[in-house]
């Protein structure tokens, strides 16, 4: 892949009703800190994803989604086109999996 080329990030529904969901449990259960260090995280994901969108491995290869874990606690799936990147999901591996819609 060329590393000037750079990829537009696209948040599904879900990964955006994850996002929510995590920052919801991250509030009830933890502190402002944590909150600003989940958005840190994806920001960081997302520089890092941009340049270089096969930097994770893939975990399904007939479907192409690639997982970057990010932290023990928070991992993304994605899926790389032509000219972008789209999250499908983000899982925070602390919360009940009952709790995720």
């Amino acid at each position: 892949m060329d590393e000037n080329s750079s990829f537009a990030i696209h948040y599904t529904k879900r990964a955006n009703a994850d996002a929510i969901v995590i920052k919801n449990y991250l509030l009830y259960n933890f502190t402002h800190k944590e909150v600003d260090h989940f958005y840190h995280l994806l920001e960081t994901f997302e520089r890092a994803t941009k340049p270089f969108p096969e930097l994770y491995p893939l975990v399904n290869k007939s479907r192409k989604i690639r997982r970057a874990v990010l932290s023990k606690q928070l991992s993304v799936f994605y899926r790389v086109s032509k000219s972008r990147i789209s999250i499908n999901s983000i899982l925070d591996n602390r919360m009940d999996p009952s709790k995720w819609p």
